[in-house]
């Protein structure tokens, strides 16, 4: 095979495949290998069937040979060992200048250690989270390089060509930073994920449960709800399944087992927030969450045992509605609002120089976490580039100052009721506790002292001094 293919793609699962196609359809000539041979065949009889543009290599050399220089190799396979050994399987044939893009959801921890392993090698590494699933990927994701600087300029037009496009054609894509802060942003986009899926599932149980309400008129209300503050792809997805019927008729969602998984990335971001000492409350209570949903087993025997209250809400029953819109709009605010918190403080740590308001154009298009306020995200980050939180932010406060008194009545009749709300409820604590001047650390700093001699600061002194009291002796 004669070199000629601006691209190779490494795996062929779905959404591999179809970043293939949205490459093929951008004009790009693309060669693709996988480790099981009989997928190339497939591929390339099946869904690329008659695109001269896409052309198959049997072999990690051939692949190689078939790419223009500098070659550029994206890798879209199962993150962990997988990347690390196709990495190592093309090194022998790579040239200085040549670049291996991994797409895949990596963990940023390994876009760094790659980064500095290839630059050694006078090579070129991406790690690039891509979001949008399956549907993204063919027609458009959002897209977010991070990684060796040199290699932006090799790929900066590919990548916008493929990404998806903003209602005025902006590409969601842009360069995020050095090493791993392309895969931590990703991390990121994907930890607001679980806290928005978590917020969105506490309003439909505060609606079916506590205020009887069908699927299909829960649905209507996410429809209308759509057209609000809330307009977001999670909301407009919600509508849509819990309309939908079974073969039966019947509403399909109740035939679902409420038993949520995971893939890991949830998890990551909290693991961070607890290294670099965030309170990331709302979207580690959405791990948690489902984390106590795959107790499925426990939590059946414990309801025949354990005795609670009547799950119903006491009141108006559209005014509630209201209400539980006004709680999900404030806690949605929380959980943008502690992501960014954290990605500031991996800047920190890291050196990246993230631009927030950049980060919240990519996600307008393609990722799952698209929605109609990350533009006044953007417009937050335009006012005050050193922004500490959304919720300070003169817009965001004024959005919340309209719902707190119906989210404070929503976490407070939930509770009363006896219908869990982790999500809710932890973001308004975090809330509270964010927004006081005066908590009561100074108590638990005075018994570490007291049982393990830890120091504390004091009010009447200057921030650093540090002082230790024999409390047993009075």
């Amino acid at each position: 095979m004669q070199p000629g293919a601006d691209i190779g793609v490494v795996g062929l699962a779905v959404m591999g495949q179809n970043l293939v196609l949205n490459m093929s359809d951008h004009g790009y000539t693309v060669v693709v290998f996988n480790r099981t041979l009989s997928k190339i065949d497939q591929f390339l009889a099946g869904p690329a069937k008659s695109r001269v543009n896409i052309l198959g290599a049997h072999g990690v050399e051939e692949l190689v040979k078939s790419l223009k220089r500098p070659r550029k190799i994206l890798l879209m396979v199962k993150a962990g060992q997988a990347v690390d050994q196709f990495i190592a399987a093309l090194l022998p044939y790579l040239e200085p200048g040549d670049l291996i893009i991994d797409a895949g959801n990596s963990h940023y921890s390994d876009s760094m250690r790659r980064t500095q392993a290839l630059e050694e090698r006078d090579l070129l590494f991406i790690g690039t989270g891509v979001s949008g699933g399956e549907e993204g990927a063919r027609r458009g994701p959002s897209m977010m390089p991070g990684g060796s600087f040199d290699a932006w300029a090799l790929v900066e037009k590919l990548f916008k060509d493929i990404a998806a496009k903003t209602p005025d054609g902006t590409p969601c894509c842009e360069w995020i930073g050095s090493d791993g802060a392309g895969h931590y942003v990703k991390m990121i986009h994907n930890g607001i994920e679980y806290g928005d899926m978590q917020l969105i599932a506490e309003a439909y149980h505060l609606m079916k449960t506590g205020l009887n309400l069908t699927n299909f008129e829960i649905s209507r209300i996410f429809k209308e709800w759509n057209k609000t503050e809330l307009d977001s792809y999670l909301v407009e997805i919600t509508g849509d399944i819990l309309a939908r019927k079974d073969q039966n008729g019947e509403s399909l969602v109740d035939k679902i087992l409420d038993s949520a998984a995971m893939k890991g990335t949830g998890v990551w971001t909290s693991e961070s927030s607890l290294e670099l000492g965030i309170p990331l409350t709302l979207i580690t209570e959405a791990v948690y969450a489902r984390s106590l949903s795959a107790l499925k087993e426990d939590r059946t025997r414990a309801s025949e045992i354990i005795d609670g209250p009547v799950q119903k809400l006491e009141g108006d029953r559209n005014v509630l509605i209201t209400e539980i819109r006004k709680a999900l709009l404030a806690s949605k605010i929380v959980s943008y609002a502690q992501g960014f918190m954290l990605m500031r403080a991996a800047a920190e740590k890291f050196n990246w120089d993230l631009d927030y308001g950049r980060i919240a154009l990519i996600w307008r298009g393609g990722c799952i976490i698209r929605s109609a306020f990350l533009d006044q995200i953007k417009e937050a980050f335009d006012r005050n580039r050193s922004l500490s939180s959304l919720v300070v932010d003169s817009h965001f406060k004024g959005l919340v100052d309209t719902c707190i008194q119906s989210w404070r009545n929503v976490v407070s009749a939930a509770v009363k009721a006896g219908i869990p709300v982790p999500a809710f409820s932890s973001a308004l604590a975090f809330y509270d506790g964010y927004r006081s001047r005066w908590l009561p650390a100074n108590l638990i700093q005075a018994q570490r002292d007291f049982f393990g001699a830890h120091t504390y600061e004091r009010t009447d002194k200057p921030r650093g001094e540090f002082f230790h009291t024999e409390w047993a002796q009075g």
